[in-house]
């Protein structure tokens, strides 16, 4: 029987012996081999197979008779260790190379690992200069030195962890919201709306002359438009036709701070909630998502968690833990100004009634609680947006708003009833000069509108309180701060 030249090639093809043992050669004959991550590898029970990584190499060590690598491809913590035959040309081989390596995953004779990579091919993809390049193999560097290099600081063990804790936290958010019959709204990023009121806000305009604009009205969208500082105002539209909502997207305040915990540019996590007439909703939504984000978080990333409660913050394993087993404490505003006051605490801001709480306030009511979180409610009714409902409860006149403070940041969420009664809310915006700007604000509350309430999270911040992180800058991959917008 005559065999064709196509099948013969395609026989050959899938033959094993086609692998080569060289290094360093542009050519690859391993469609045999199967690709894999290589933390499908470090977990798999199909040792003898034939299989093909590529990664970056952590660290070389060279021996009479082999070579041993270190390899990651950023699917987990732990590298896979790859043996080669020392005779192969190592040339370019080096701490932080590109590499593709096909072999056979074998049992590993070492007690601290159950399986590496017997290489058959070794190639090098992309060299790496170990003089030049700023980190080092055997030096466990600190995330303020590594943040010097924003372009490659996701080559680090700390920094690829923190990635992803962050890919995984991010998912835990999402998983909650869809679990519990919230729907996803994609709020826009520009916008002519200041939400929060402080005027920080970054203005969007066409760069050059490009674009042909009415002299007589400049703005290319008829109207000054911003980056967003929160979704919220566009939730509260979607409750006059979902129960249920929430945003997960960048936000951006022209604040101009340098502090540990303040960005230009952030992810807020939003929810807004419809037939609610109760503080009591929101705080047990945020306790609630709180806890189950992060009970996933340290099931699904524990080895990568780990790394951070044991080299950037010792100890802190111990208060994340309490966290989780004890109730968040609720005070209002008006017992935490008396806890203030009553403390023997020197504070940089007095704290007294009608005044904002201050970081330092924050974090002395969270040491207050046992370093466990707590919301603090009713604030005084002039310190919060047009939006929060009058708590109508004179001579205080307080507003029914909550914050969350947590340990390490101090606070992470903020939230209120919205007013949902129009000749109270139509009253407030005409004081403050708002009531054309928002005169469709005003409008939902005359079709349909219900008592509803929402809240916003920073996901940094959230980050930095899991993980014990005091530098937010070190919580997101590319940090925008005053005077700092590297790449």
């Amino acid at each position: 029987m005559l065999i064709s030249t196509l099948t013969l090639f395609r026989r050959a093809a899938s033959a094993s012996w086609l692998c080569p043992c060289v290094i360093g050669s542009k050519q690859h004959y391993c469609s045999s081999a199967r690709k894999i991550r290589i933390r499908d590898a470090l977990s798999s029970l199909e040792t003898g197979s034939n299989i093909r990584i590529q990664g970056w190499v952590r660290s070389v060590r060279s021996q009479k008779n082999h070579l041993f690598l270190h390899v990651s491809d950023g699917s987990s913590l732990t590298p896979l260790q790859v043996v080669a035959n020392s005779d192969l040309n190592t040339r370019g081989l080096t701490f932080g190379c590109a590499v593709d390596i096909t072999g056979s995953l074998e049992k590993s004779p070492r007690q601290n690992q159950s399986v590496e990579l017997q290489a058959r091919h070794v190639e090098v993809v992309g060299e790496c200069n170990p003089v030049d390049f700023p980190f080092k193999i055997k030096e466990r560097h600190s995330l303020e030195y590594i943040r010097q290099f924003p372009h490659l600081r996701c080559r680090t063990n700390a920094f690829s962890s923190l990635l992803r804790i962050r890919s995984e936290a991010a998912a835990a958010v999402h998983s909650y919201f869809r679990d519990n019959g919230f729907v996803q709204i994609h709020t826009p990023i520009i916008t002519s709306n200041d939400c929060e009121g402080a005027g920080e806000l970054f203005q969007v305009e066409p760069a050059g002359n490009e674009h042909s604009l009415d002299k007589e009205n400049p703005h290319f969208f008829s109207v000054p438009s911003y980056l967003t500082v929160s979704g919220q105002l566009h939730l509260e539209v979607m409750t006059g036709a979902f129960p249920s909502v929430y945003t997960f997207g960048p936000t951006f305040r022209a604040e101009n701070s340098q502090s540990r915990r303040h960005l230009a540019e952030f992810y807020m996590v939003e929810a807004e909630i419809s037939f609610t007439e109760s503080l009591e909703d929101l705080i047990k939504l945020m306790e609630d998502l709180f806890k189950t984000s992060t009970e996933h978080l340290l099931s699904h990333c524990a080895e990568d968690v780990e790394l951070f409660h044991k080299y950037v913050s010792p100890g802190h394993r111990e208060k994340v833990d309490l966290i989780l087993k004890r109730n968040f404490h609720v005070i209002s505003y008006t017992e935490a100004i008396d806890i203030l006051t009553r403390s023997s605490q020197q504070f940089i801001f007095k704290p007294e009634w009608g005044s904002d709480l201050q970081t330092e306030h924050e974090k002395f009511l969270v040491k207050h609680c046992g370093e466990v979180p707590v919301f603090v409610t009713d604030y005084p009714y002039d310190l919060k947006p047009f939006y929060a409902r009058d708590n109508q409860d004179e001579p205080q006149h307080t507003a029914a708003a909550v914050d969350l403070l947590v340990p390490v940041v101090g606070e992470l969420c903020g939230g209120s009833l919205r007013e949902e009664r129009p000749e109270l809310l139509k009253t407030r915006l005409a004081r403050a000069g708002l009531e054309d700007t928002y005169a469709w604000y005003l409008q939902l509350r005359q079709f349909g509108s219900v008592p509803h309430g929402g809240f916003g999270m920073g996901f940094e911040r959230y980050l930095q309180c899991v993980l014990g992180v005091d530098n937010i800058k070190d919580t997101i991959p590319f940090a925008r701060s005053s005077r700092s917008c590297l790449l």
